[in-house]
């Protein structure tokens, strides 16, 4: 949605939007384009790495005077407001270019890493379900902007999926923006007769500033109030690139001049500049002669052909007002006059305009070059240099690359940079490498001056291998797209200073390329790849004690620091061997004769083990198969010792007991599928067993006549223990476990939901009783006896003797 307003003079503005009025109402009518942008509501997760953030995506327009981003954050439980959610605090940054790089937890990055700057923002509950904030940017950079939004760390408890409706905490981001349209372009070279109205207070003007520019001087000429001349031009000049500049401002790109000459050394290539020229001091008309001169470092001599704008500057076909014509179009169709023929002074065609021939920088910047673009895999990519990798530096001259980053594609990995010096190259001289890595322009090193990577407007990241640290390494998480330049001079260090050596030419050997994640996140780390909507992402996720998927039976989630190495050892044969409590009730299954039972019993000991030997960080990590595989059959496998225990106490026949068998199998097996980590896993099972096993008794009972089972003996030393210590498993894992002692408390549960099983299975069914052949049965009715030998034509009953069968 967007809304067009045309404020004047009497216009009344909003008041979020009041410096903008009042610092651009005076640019001719004050066309201004009001858009607005929103995303879809997330849910906020507490923060436990750069994974667990919701990540947010927005893209400014062009000659934005002001950006807002209302923040919106509401309770949800169980479908209604969540009044009675407990207020956790969110916290939202900032950024253009990238995603922001965030530490909440304070911990420490990887050496030779540089972190980029951010702004944050806390929002706290202002009403019991819902808070709002605004974050309020004046005159913001163009292009991409990421908001990265979270809850506080939490305290450590986990929570068991389902026990209790979970608070939700959304977080719905909305920008409005304002900006210009219709600003004048000023041309390089051009001057231009212009005046402020006694009613308006500045004027904007934008002029686009191409590649191998290396100053740009803003100036006034023939100031003058009411058509008179003036010793003192009564305004200010405020240029900043990328963005208008405003009214008292203090941005360290924003520099004003009085009187009316303005420079800009070291430039922003290919950027548009912005000048805002400010009433200073007066109540009346203000007359005057604007026009900027550029000093092209490329070439000492400009000729007339090389001075046109639109080849030797390499203009944009299309930018200004017009919008699509070229320049050279734009200018004829202003009828604005050619340059003059070696132009070196200010020549007069007409007047209202005149032109003005750049002039030549006598420290002109050395060639570029281009680097090949080699996509591996996704954020896996090599900057390959022509004729490389090994680069020959002059000794009087600097060499200087370009990388180009694509926009969006590449910011969501990490920009890595290493040089390594040649020691055979350099013929014993000290020779020293210095580089300087910046984004933009490049910065030139040069002899007899402060070795720094920065100007009066940018600054850089600095580089230098020597004789005594012949490697250095670079990283930038989340780098600015568009185009970086590596500049690197070889100087010799004298008693003077580092100065140009003669006849050494040293030798570096350079590697420049994207990876996803750091180190691959180092040895207790794990790199995820992420995707919020289209824009696709890498971080780094902690694995050291953490991301432990919690065992046996309907598993809590959770995110540990880093811990020993010797304690993470411990941790691990700890929930390992805690297994073993299942040799016990193995044994007694097969004594009985529950040889299923027994063998799903062995099948739980088995994945239980071998997951949880997956399941932790570092050195310490050992996995059979993949580790989704292990995890559903250690889940699998609990969930089936509880439901062929329960079954088994049941007493069913065998043909009912096998088919109970094979369905729950198949439902268990589904449900986690499903949701794996959700308490109805267990404790629908559970429950469901339960109830055909308390059917069965009562039949039994009522059947008897008696309680079922029949003795005291079986009440008091196996049924009650057994769900006494089943009882205080659930309640341990419910109610006790926690980030912090999960360790032990897990081989706890491991161990008493074990010992339950031990108990809770029922002895061994006693055989049916079989007939024997002397044996009669005694009762009502008739006896049919007959003589088996007779049967078999045995004639002689006094030598064999008579073995008879009775049958009633």
């Amino acid at each position: 949605m967007w809304q067009l307003e045309r404020r004047g003079s009497g216009c009344s503005p909003p008041r979020l939007l009041l410096l903008v009025y009042t610092c651009l109402c005076a640019l001719g009518d004050c066309l201004f384009v009001t858009e607005y942008f929103t995303r879809t509501p997330r849910k906020l997760n507490a923060f436990n790495s750069f994974a667990s953030v919701e990540l947010f995506h927005f893209n400014v327009p062009d000659d934005t005077m002001m950006a807002v981003w209302n923040l919106i954050t509401f309770k949800e439980q169980g479908g209604t407001f969540g009044d009675s959610c407990p207020n956790r605090n969110v916290t939202v940054y900032f950024r253009s270019g990238a995603p922001p790089v965030i530490n909440p937890l304070y911990t420490r990055f990887p050496r030779d890493t540089v972190v980029p700057g951010s702004f944050a923002v806390t929002l706290t509950w202002t009403l019991p379900n819902r808070t709002t904030g605004a974050f309020n940017v004046t005159s913001p950079l163009p292009g991409d902007w990421f908001l990265a939004a979270h809850l506080p760390k939490d305290e450590g408890k986990i929570s068991v999926k389902g026990l209790s409706e979970e608070c939700q905490y959304l977080f719905q981001p909305q920008l409005i923006v304002q900006r210009l349209i219709g600003i004048s372009v000023l041309y390089p070279g051009y001057f231009i007769d212009q005046m402020i109205p006694i009613h308006n207070r500045s004027a904007l003007y934008k002029v686009f500033i191409p590649n191998y520019i290396s100053k740009v001087k803003v100036q006034l000429v023939n100031c003058s109030t009411k058509n008179k001349s003036s010793d003192s031009c009564p305004v200010v000049l405020k240029i900043r690139a990328r963005a208008p500049p405003v009214h008292n401002s203090s941005a360290l790109d924003c520099r004003e001049w009085n009187p009316c000459e303005l420079d800009t050394l070291v430039p922003a290539w290919e950027q548009w500049y912005y000048i805002l020229v400010e009433r200073y001091l007066t109540n009346c008309n203000v007359y005057f002669r604007i026009g900027v001169q550029v000093t092209d470092c490329s070439k000492s001599n400009l000729s007339k052909d090389q001075a046109q704008p639109s080849s030797s500057m390499n203009m944009p076909q299309s930018f200004g007002t017009a919008m699509g014509f070229s320049l050279s179009e734009t200018l004829a169709m202003a009828a604005l006059p050619s340059p003059l023929q070696n132009a070196s002074h200010l020549h007069t065609s007409e007047d209202s305009i005149i032109y003005l021939a750049p002039t030549a920088d006598t420290n002109k910047c050395w060639p570029i070059r281009p680097t090949l673009r080699n996509e591996l895999d996704t954020f896996s990519v090599h900057f390959y240099v022509f004729f490389g990798p090994n680069i020959s530096i002059p000794p009087d001259r600097a060499a200087v690359f370009a990388i180009n980053l694509m926009p969006v594609l590449d910011s969501g990995g990490v920009l890595n940079m290493e040089l390594k010096l040649n020691m055979s190259t350099l013929k014993g001289a000290n020779v020293t490498v210095f580089g300087c890595l910046n984004h933009g322009m490049p910065l030139f090193l040069r002899e007899n001056s402060s070795l720094k990577c920065e100007s009066e407007s940018v600054a850089g990241f600095f580089l230098s291998v020597n004789t005594s640290a012949n490697i250095t390494k670079l990283r930038i998480p989340y780098p600015q797209t568009g185009t970086w330049y590596l500049s690197l001079r070889s100087l010799c260090a004298t008693e003077h200073g580092f100065e140009a050596c003669t006849n050494v030419t040293a030798e570096v050997y350079m590697r420049s390329y994207l990876t996803p994640c750091i180190n691959d996140c180092g040895t207790y780390g794990q790199c995820k790849l992420l995707r919020t909507n289209n824009y696709l992402y890498a971080a780094c996720e902690c694995k050291a004690g953490g991301m432990a998927q919690a065992g046996t039976a309907g598993d809590a989630q959770t995110t540990l620091k880093p811990t020993p190495t010797a304690f993470q050892l411990l941790s691990t044969l700890l929930l390992c061997l805690s297994n073993l409590m299942f040799v016990p009730p193995v044994a007694i299954a097969i004594r009985s004769h529950y040889l299923l039972e027994a063998s799903v019993y062995i099948f739980t000991m088995f994945f239980s083990t071998f997951y949880h030997a997956c399941d932790q960080p570092g050195i310490v990590v050992f996995c059979i198969m993949e580790y989704d595989v292990l995890q559903f059959c250690d889940f699998l496998g609990s969930l089936m010792s509880v439901w062929v225990t329960v079954i088994a106490m049941a007493r069913l026949k065998s043909i009912i007991k096998q088919v109970l068998y094979l369905l729950g199998a198949m439902s268990l097996s589904m449900a986690l599928q499903l949701d794996r980590h959700g308490l109805w896993n267990l404790l629908g099972p559970s429950l469901f067993a339960l109830g055909i096993m308390a059917v069965a008794w009562t039949v039994r009972t009522i059947r008897r006549r008696r309680c079922y089972p029949p003795t005291w003996k079986r009440w008091v030393f196996f049924l009650f223990p057994g769900t006494m210590i089943a009882t205080s498993a659930v309640a341990l894992y419910a109610f006790v476990e926690t980030e912090e002692n999960y360790f032990y408390i897990h081989s706890i549960w491991h161990m008493l939901i074990a010992g339950s099983v031990g108990f809770l299975l029922p002895p061994r069914a006693k055989p049916d009783a079989k007939v024997t052949p002397l044996k009669r049965r005694r009762g009502c009715g008739y006896q049919l006896c007959v003589n088996e030998h007779e049967e078999l034509g045995l004639v002689d009953p006094a030598i064999i003797s008579i073995n008879s069968i009775c049958t009633s």
